[in-house]
């Protein structure tokens, strides 16, 4: 028994490194720089240790407008997308002779440059002596008055972002639900059938219980997804984020560590560890909901 487990541990220690020195031993790195008063990257030195770099990067403004960005960014685009992918997605199931095209057409998003979809939105969206963009174009033809969605108004920037962001996220679970949905038993809708049972108590109580740990997973995934955002919003604003008014948490992370060249890592760290705490925190809540509304068998 004893020769059995050390050949189990001898297996699993390739692993174990890897994770103690690409995450654990990192993600105590940069808890011990959080509560470096003072650091600095030049002298690789510091004053002090306490918590003046949490109070600092909490009372930042900036700050403050990154966690609400992120905030406004999760709450609103995880159930959008996850929703709707579940909806095109039991759409799909639906066709026969076009789902291969079709399917084909929501995944091009998913392997196109994030970057040159940003590009693509800018067109639509904004505002140029040349041109008014091509939404505005639409906004006009139905008697609205214009806006310039990329330097204009906070709603509107924040209307992109969330757009872009759940255009981008969507073709992977459209993909992971359509798989799920397919993996159904036909013989739970034949016996529901049988028993006159309506569409949508079908769907309520057969396909969303069989494919709850796809849609828990996509939700997780989605949550963690979006609080690590930053490619997004540089793809639509540029990179100074912070005159736009529209930086993440991430893109506050990465100001603090390269500003100025020489950057701040005690307070980049500290953000850090907040986001961290933060994402933790919704996980662990998910998986406690999870035991009572997801069933994996």
């Amino acid at each position: 028994m004893e020769k059995q487990n050390l050949k189990a541990f001898l297996y699993l220690l390739p692993a174990f490194l890897f994770l103690a020195v690409f995450m654990i031993y990192p993600l105590i790195d940069v808890f011990v720089y959080s509560v470096e008063e003072g650091y600095s990257s030049a002298s690789q030195s510091f004053f002090g240790v306490g918590l003046y770099n949490y109070d600092y990067v909490l009372h930042d403004p900036y700050f403050s407008r990154a966690l609400l960005n992120t905030f406004i960014l999760v709450i609103v685009t995880v159930p959008l997308s996850t929703g709707l992918a579940l909806l095109i997605a039991f759409a799909l199931t639906r066709i026969e002779k076009v789902r291969s095209l079709f399917q084909t057409i929501y995944f091009l998003p998913y392997v196109t440059n994030t970057l040159a979809v940003g590009m693509v939105f800018m067109v639509l969206f904004k505002q140029t002596p040349y041109s008014e963009g091509f939404v505005n174009m639409l906004i006009h033809m139905f008697g609205g008055q214009g806006v310039d969605f990329i330097e204009g108004p906070y709603w509107a920037k924040m209307f992109v972002l969330c757009f872009y962001t759940i255009w981008i996220v969507m073709p992977f679970k459209i993909l992971i639900l359509t798989s799920a949905l397919a993996s159904v038993n036909p013989i739970y809708y034949s016996a529901a059938k049988v028993d006159g049972t309506r569409p949508w108590r079908i769907f309520y109580k057969i396909t969303l219980p069989l494919i709850s740990p796809s849609v828990f997973y996509l939700i997780i995934t989605g949550f963690i997804g979006a609080f690590k955002a930053y490619s997004d919003a540089v793809a639509l604003f540029g990179t100074n984020l912070n005159s736009a008014g529209m930086n993440t948490m991430v893109g506050y992370v990465f100001d603090m560590l390269y500003r100025d060249g020489g950057g701040y890592p005690s307070y980049a760290s500290a953000a850090a560890i907040i986001l961290f705490a933060i994402v933790l925190t919704i996980t662990v809540i998910n998986l406690m909901v999870s035991k009572k509304h997801v069933h994996y068998s």
